[in-house]
């Protein structure tokens, strides 16, 4: 082991999704690996690493927000502050010039550099945004998971898809795929040290190709069902014209695959879908979901949706609630547009004004929150598998978890079930959870 950060405690602070999540893990793996300890706050640590998210413009500003935070701090007592993930790898140096009191920057490429620029940012400020077209493998040795019943496992990264609006491929870089033998000894160890349920994770996962076999996702599904242990298997995310029906195909004859899924929509309007650069129109979107509600019976889907992309008029906005009525969605994550740095769309005039974006933003929401209610309570008085997280955040005794698919359950028990499948009869619902007790 090098043990060059010896004596050190480090903290990391993640802003974004499951990614970002993982690549937390591997940042405190690398860390822990050169013989630093973890600390439990900015407060006890000497080094603090920021890992960001650049999706949406909002991510950034509470990254600038918390390093305002660290700066005070950071003039009571000493410790080298570092700033990871997307925005790193977008904004390089001018982080330096925006932040002088930020030590080091890391792209997600760099993560296994990582003790070497700690140790270079205590003599002067550092910056390592390199990436490259193949596949670097930090592995699952150098992996400190956040818990042990739940294991991310990447298998691809980057997107070629150059949506107008998105920056994936520039924090993220094009897409590039992880050998089969890696994911598939990542997953036999997660399972063996206990982990219940396995994320496959990729920008673009149903894009998957095995660089040495050619072999392709519905393959790649079929092979990590067949590792014995973990009882659940979830990917995140897909790219509706990339989701054929060999993945549908997949996903049915492996019961292990929970019966949830995140397929993006962004707008139910053709002409904005066309202007997004997305691949499908609504017509193709609205089949492929058919397609899988027939092939999976009871699986439910979440989605992202964008309100105000330049150019949408009512009646665009109108094709968007009409799909989410049609299709019903469990879940969706929606957004106002916002521009990004280096997008074709940041090019072209923000013509939605503000307000207009505003009020369709609530209005979507209010939509969704009649359709999450309606189908929520459709499972009152059913028994439904759940994978307990911990205590529920609504107190009272209360603990809380995860269906098959991925809603929400607050429950009564009698013990702590953490890390434990556990039935729950549904006792009544309400539009963001299940409420319920052991059954």
């Amino acid at each position: 082991m090098n043990d060059s950060l010896s004596g050190l405690k480090f903290f990391v602070r993640t802003f974004g999704c499951q990614m970002n999540e993982n690549d937390s893990e591997h940042i405190a793996g690398v860390l822990a690996g050169a013989g630093a300890g973890r600390a439990d706050g900015p407060e006890d640590a000497d080094i603090v690493v920021v890992n960001t998210c650049a999706v949406r413009e909002k991510s950034e500003e509470k990254l600038y927000s918390y390093l305002g935070r660290l700066s005070g701090l950071k003039r009571k007592r000493h410790f080298l502050l570092g700033v990871a993930g997307c925005v790193a790898q977008v904004r390089k140096a001018e982080l330096l010039k925006k932040r002088p009191f930020v030590d080091f920057v890391v792209g997600p490429d760099n993560y296994l550099d990582l003790p070497a620029m700690v140790r270079n940012a205590a003599e002067a400020p550092a910056v390592l945004t390199d990436w490259g077209r193949d596949w670097r493998e930090v592995g699952p040795e150098a992996t400190v998971r956040e818990n042990g019943w739940s294991a991310f496992v990447p298998v691809m990264e980057g997107c070629d898809n150059f949506c107008a609006y998105c920056i994936v491929p520039f924090s993220r870089g094009r897409e590039k795929f992880r050998p089969l033998p890696n994911i598939l000894e990542e997953v036999r160890r997660a399972a063996g040290e206990g982990a219940l349920e396995i994320q496959l994770l990729g920008q673009n996962v149903n894009s998957y190709k095995d660089p040495e076999s050619g072999l392709g996702f519905a393959g790649l599904l079929d092979l990590v069902c067949a590792v014995p242990g973990a009882a659940w298997v979830r990917f995140i995310t897909s790219h509706p014209k990339n989701f054929g029906d060999g993945i549908i195909e997949a996903m049915a004859r492996n019961p292990k695959v929970c019966r949830s899924l995140h397929l993006p929509l962004q707008s139910g309007s053709s002409r904005v879908l066309e202007r997004m650069n997305r691949g499908y129109n609504r017509e193709d979107y609205l089949a492929l979901a058919g397609r899988i509600k027939a092939g999976l019976p009871g699986i439910l889907l979440s989605t992202d949706v964008i309100v105000g992309f330049p150019g949408e008029t009512e009646e665009d906005f109108e094709a968007t609630c009409g799909l989410l009525r049609e299709v019903r969605f469990a879940n969706i994550f929606s957004f106002r547009y916002s521009p990004r740095p280096l997008t074709e769309a940041a090019r072209i005039p923000d013509d939605v004004p503000l307000e207009v974006k505003r009020r369709r933003l609530i209005a979507l929401q209010q939509l969704q929150r009649t359709i999450q209610i309606e189908l929520n309570e459709s499972f009152v008085g059913r028994d439904v598998r759940v994978l307990c997280t911990g205590p529920s955040v609504k107190g009272g005794g209360r603990y809380a978890g995860r269906t098959e698919g991925n809603q929400v359950a607050n429950f009564d028990a009698a013990s702590d079930p953490t890390g434990q499948f556990v039935t729950v009869r549904v006792k009544g619902a309400g539009p963001y959870s299940l409420h319920g007790e052991i059954a």
